[in-house]
């Protein structure tokens, strides 16, 4: 079953048939609320958060939170009385509606709160509509697209989907470190959506019937209906799927590797204020990436998580940088000491992305 939306309550008082007048202060305070409510992995506002930010943050959430059950949790029908949701194929419809008042707002008509507060941020921020544009493109891509054909093909769908978040925290936090910070921050963003997908497996078959894993990392025959099978019994759909599985997952785990690499210029380059907070979402990634290495790349029926007691010591680092003053942390890294119990016999046809980088600036060489 998926998660209660947290917005599905005020849907009778802010959906598409709104009526309540909301003031600034109201706005900002119903940001306040959604962010508070969060079920992210850190606190949306935690203490890393500079307190001249805090707003922006929050109203960057509501959007982000109210599109994101719109699209995948609200795919039914509101009863605009009760604020109950009922089955229904009306996400495409919430969105475009959704879509409408984003750009009502850029117009400079706001009467949702949450475009009310983003109102505020656009203008003290210097916020661009294009990353909160292409948000809502993912979304909507999700509406209507549940597989993916090749590794570029999802790259392309975590530039629209993850991507524009960072650019939206680099510009509130007001880091200024041109392309190559924006790059950084590119490769972390589309890192972190892989890891999500790769940890989700199962939940995202079993509450959409959506596969992310691409098509081209993998030569399993029947692998749909095998995965299908698996998870309906909660054991292997025969004697060798769940090795082929736990070789994919590898395999989609090592390019995803290559992607933090490329995002580690991303903490250096930003200010000191910044620092431990995108050190934060650096490291938390990293070490669920890990997380699911040491469970042996079992994500097909089992969801690793970072455990409590890591995320309050990752917290805990990162607060040291921002009140102690001391150097960023080591990131961290691969877990390069298991020995692989199923060596991959196609490994040489699924090369990291590092790999083929090299390859290719020999070949140009």
């Amino acid at each position: 079953m998926s998660a209660p939306s947290i917005i599905s309550k005020d849907l009778a008082r802010y959906g598409p048939t709104q009526s309540v007048v909301v003031s600034a202060d109201e706005a900002r305070e119903y940001c306040f609320l959604l962010a508070k409510a969060h079920r992210e992995n850190f606190a949306v506002l935690s203490p890393l958060v500079p307190e001249r930010c805090r707003a922006d943050f929050a109203a960057i959430y509501g959007f982000c939170r109210w599109a994101d059950d719109l699209a995948d949790e609200m795919q039914r029908t509101p009863n605009l009385t009760s604020g109950e949701l009922t089955p229904s194929r009306n996400g495409s419809d919430l969105l475009a509606w959704w879509r409408g008042e984003l750009e009502a707002m850029i117009a400079g008509e706001a009467r949702h709160p949450v475009f009310i507060a983003l109102r505020e941020s656009f203008t003290r921020c210097a916020l661009t509509p294009e990353p909160f544009r292409d948000l809502l493109r993912a979304f909507e891509l999700d509406q209507v697209k549940r597989r993916y054909a090749t590794w570029d093909e999802l790259l392309g769908y975590c530039a629209l989907s993850a991507n524009p978040v960072g650019r939206m925290v680099l510009a509130v936090l007001g880091e200024k470190g041109g392309a190559a910070q924006a790059a950084a921050s590119d490769a972390l963003c589309t890192a972190l959506q892989l890891t999500n997908h790769w940890q989700d497996i199962r939940r995202d078959w079993e509450l959409r019937e959506r596969i992310y894993v691409p098509s081209d990392m993998h030569a399993i025959d029947a692998f749909e209906s095998r995965l299908a099978e698996t998870i309906a019994r909660g054991y292997s759909a025969d004697r060798t799927f769940f090795t082929d599985s736990r070789r994919l997952v590898r395999r989609l785990v090592a390019r995803t590797w290559d992607l933090y690499e490329q995002a580690e210029p991303l903490v250096a380059s930003a200010s000191i204020e910044a620092r431990p907070l995108l050190w934060l979402f650096a490291a938390g990634g990293r070490g669920t990436l890990r997380t699911i290495e040491r469970w042996n790349c079992e994500s097909i029926l089992e969801r690793p998580v970072l455990s409590p007691p890591r995320k309050a010591a990752m917290v805990l680092r990162a607060m040291s940088m921002r009140w102690l003053g001391i150097s960023a942390p080591t990131l961290p890294l691969p877990s390069a000491w298991i020995v692989d119990p199923e060596p991959d016999p196609e490994a040489q046809s699924f090369p990291r992305v590092s790999a083929m980088r090299v390859a290719s600036e020999e070949s140009v060489a």
